[in-house]
């Protein structure tokens, strides 16, 4: 239990000596350092399923993931340390509203991962039915593109209309012909029953529409099978450009693909985007917990020995700075004093020794007039 609260002590950012000084004050930085903890692991699981998602690699998301969580807990753990207990609440709030706004912005950014793992089913989901969208505009896109494929089948259809027209002829020739045995009366029978010489003549009419028949359907057969290959080789052009395409859309799997699924999900549903704001405001209120707690909790006994500390050492900085400054305006003005003396003695010395000479010169001018 030692080793859990001094480490949680330490994730707060509070002072050991100075809190072993308050043993009231502990639980409270037991709970705050807990909460900065438990924010940097949930940090680092998010950073490490967003770039898991992004690396397809668990060692790159688990390295990034554990550095991102670390960043977190030192900048949520100096958010907390930094703030100190005043006597007017205004100048409090003034200083953490900063604070606020920055473990706001973090909150954003640990919870929106892990809202993506939270709803990882529907996004799936979501992200199959834009799969099977863009197979399908691909499909279609690469139909236009090649138009060539229409041309040929347009063609393959007249020809196998050219057989069916034909074989239309055969078999209304056929009618004729067996309304003419059966002595069927119609408008081109003669209603005798038997094979008279108009049955005959409808059986050779029938005959040679058969043959016609025929001949058609080779020589047709033989252009289809042609359009036909012409066909296959276009198909094989597209499929191949197809398979060009198919792993972008394979891989539309990403970071921003998720997102972007995961928004158009709390679009069409209230629930999801009810669902998604309580989870950020839950974030939020998690990141914000431990500003909240230093600054709606009393003044205690741990804020005072930090201001007394803090003081003490403003004053002993205070005393080394006057005692440093004094000194120095010693040193300056022993210098000044025995460096002015010095120069004084010398000039009195110069003085002294340009009134001799000049007494001297004097003498020896007043001695020349004389003789």
């Amino acid at each position: 239990m030692k080793n859990f609260t001094r480490f949680f002590w330490f994730c707060s950012g509070a002072n050991f000596s100075l809190l072993k000084r308050s043993p009231t004050e502990s639980n409270k930085y037991i709970g705050i350092g807990a909460t900065v903890f438990f924010t940097g692991v949930l940090a680092s699981l998010a950073a490490g399923y967003a770039l898991f998602t992004v690396f397809q690699s668990i060692f790159p998301a688990v390295f990034f993931g554990l550095l991102w969580g670390l960043m977190i807990f030192n900048l949520d753990r100096f958010i907390v340390s930094s703030m100190r207990k005043r006597e007017k609440a205004w100048a409090e709030w003034k200083l953490a509203i900063p604070r606020l706004v920055l473990a706001v912005l973090l909150a954003l950014v640990i919870s929106k991962p892990l809202e993506l793992k939270m709803f990882e089913r529907e996004i799936d989901r979501k992200i199959d039915e834009k799969r099977t969208e863009f197979i399908t505009e691909s499909k279609l896109n690469l139909a236009k593109g090649f138009p060539e494929i229409q041309e040929l089948e347009a063609k393959i259809d007249t020809l196998k209309s050219e057989v069916a027209t034909s074989e239309e002829f055969r078999n209304k020739v056929q009618l004729d012909y067996d309304a003419e045995r059966f002595g069927e009366k119609t408008a081109g029978t003669s209603g005798i029953v038997g094979l008279g010489t108009n049955a005959k003549k409808k059986e050779q009419q029938l005959d040679a529409a058969q043959v016609t028949l025929d001949q058609l359907r080779l020589r047709n057969q033989v252009r289809i099978d042609t359009l036909e290959a012409q066909i296959r080789e276009f198909i094989a052009l597209r499929q191949l450009e197809f398979e060009k395409q198919q792993p972008g859309i394979e891989g539309f799997d990403g970071l921003a693909a998720r997102m972007e699924a995961l928004d158009a999900l709390t679009k069409e549903s209230s629930a999801m985007a009810m669902a998604n704001v309580f989870i950020m405001l839950l974030f939020i209120a998690i990141e914000t917990a431990p500003i909240f707690v230093k600054l709606i909790s009393p003044r205690g006994p741990y804020d005072e020995y930090l201001e007394l500390h803090e003081d003490k050492v403003r004053l002993f900085k205070g005393e080394k700075w006057t005692f440093a400054k004094g000194e120095s305006e010693a040193r300056v003005g022993y210098f000044q004093d025995t460096h002015f003396y010095a120069t004084d003695l010398k000039k009195e010395k110069t003085n002294r020794k340009n009134k001799a000479q000049t007494e001297a010169e004097i003498s020896e001018i007043e001695s020349k007039f004389r003789v």
